[in-house]
């Protein structure tokens, strides 16, 4: 199979909403009048993002996922995607799977492939998508203010046990490695909360090299500090109430984990109810864990609101 056959394939389909789809030099996208456009890239390398094992479906799935991921930091509607995949060879099983997997999580955004490139090479997969946002609505990280609350989105922590599982640092029963490995694999980005939090939320990321390092970006982009509750923030991790891991252990999974995608965010105290709001318009569970301070720095308090010792640095390719 060639390179043309293989996108033919797998990976053409009809233009719904853009101009013009998959086979030309450029896609053309139409953005709505009075819409601005939210556009980001992530690369995965076999071995440093996923596994040689990971089921191609799931695979699929999670490389979209993590682009969409930050247009829900943004607060963007995904509109289209482009592909650029380098394959070691052409294993059509795994091209099917990959491409469900990939295709079913771009059907329930609406969202849809354009372009790309393929070419032989180390398995590698870069995403770019493209979203619409209303002009001056969109979620920045530089707006957090001094006394607004700090939320996360879902649950933390659960990918990273599902990472340390695989490498073989720890033991868990089959359930809870299965649903942490779910978690890991197949996340869920929260683009409708992004989209409820529009007007409400004053600063947003999403969290992939872990809370504290991510929370770190807003802090220093909106010029604040910030106070974590260390306990509130433990609560986060859904395997914990099926096994007893160390305190130290649990904070590191969900303060440092990484691999969450999910919302961290900021919004003024008496925006509560619609920061609540809007989790149940969107069917995500969101927990209030900190507070905004105008003190610069990053504080995890316990609950005597003593600061721990323990560091937790986030992910870094280049540390």
């Amino acid at each position: 199979m060639g390179e043309f056959d293989l996108i033919a394939r797998y990976f053409t389909r009809p233009a719904r909403r853009n101009a013009l789809g998959v086979g030309d030099d450029c896609a053309l996208l139409q953005p709505g009048p009075g819409m601005q456009l939210a556009v980001s890239t992530d690369l995965l390398v076999e071995g440093r993002h996923f596994l040689s094992t990971v089921d191609p479906r799931r695979l699929g799935h999670k490389s979209l996922a993590v682009n969409l991921s930050d247009l829900a930091a943004c607060g963007a509607e995904p509109l289209a995607f482009t592909l650029a995949l380098a394959l070691p060879a052409v294993d059509e099983a795994w091209l099917a799977g990959f491409a469900a997997g990939m295709f079913a999580l771009a059907d329930a955004h609406g969202c849809e492939l354009v372009g790309g490139d393929t070419t032989r090479g180390p398995l590698a997969i870069n995403i770019t998508v493209f979203g619409e946002v209303p002009s001056g609505d969109a979620l920045l990280r530089s707006g957090a203010q001094p006394g607004d609350d700090l939320w996360v989105s879902g649950t933390l922590g659960d990918a990273r046990l599902a990472l340390e599982a695989l490498r073989g640092t720890v033991s868990l029963p089959e359930a809870v490695f299965a649903a942490a490995r779910r978690r890991l694999e197949e996340p869920q980005p929260r683009v409708a909360l992004g989209r409820a939090l529009r007007g409400v939320a004053s600063a947003a990321i999403d969290i992939s090299d872990g809370l504290l390092g991510d929370l770190g970006h807003v802090l220093q982009r909106s010029a604040v500090g910030a106070s974590v509750d260390a306990e509130a923030a433990a609560a986060l991790l859904a395997a914990r109430t099926q096994m007893a891991l160390p305190p130290e252990q649990v904070n590191a999974l969900v303060l440092a984990g990484g691999d969450d995608y999910e919302l961290a965010f900021t919004a003024p105290s008496r925006l509560r109810g619609a920061v609540e709001a809007a989790a149940r318009a969107s069917a995500t569970p969101v927990t209030r864990i900190g507070r905004i301070e105008a003190e610069p720095g990053l504080r995890v308090l316990d609950a005597r609101g003593q600061p721990l010792a323990q560091r937790f640095p986030g992910f870094d390719h280049f540390a």
